[in-house]
């Protein structure tokens, strides 16, 4: 079992820029569902810029992946805690 700490991964995305593949560390995880989208482009932080974020299943987990726009970063969190998972950078 590996423990998934906020990482920067590499997200797939289709032509609407919904997650469709998150990998990280040789993994390859498809997203199979996609529980909510929350847009934050009209009110943020100035210091972190504008964001968006996803909540989605990926190999019976669910993660939260957050967009920056600013800076056009992904970064992914593990919701859940059981099931297999990507590892986390040292």
């Amino acid at each position: 079992m590996f423990n998934l700490n906020a990482t920067t991964p590499n997200v797939a995305v289709d032509g609407a820029g919904r997650p469709r593949e998150i990998r990280s560390h040789g993994q390859r995880l498809p997203v199979t569902d996609l529980e909510s989208v929350r847009d934050e482009t009209s009110a943020y932080p100035l210091e972190t810029g504008p964001r968006t974020v996803f909540v989605v299943t990926a190999a019976g987990r669910r993660f939260r992946l957050v967009h920056s726009l600013r800076d056009r970063r992904w970064t992914v969190e593990a919701l859940a805690t059981s099931g297999p998972g990507l590892a986390h950078a040292a």
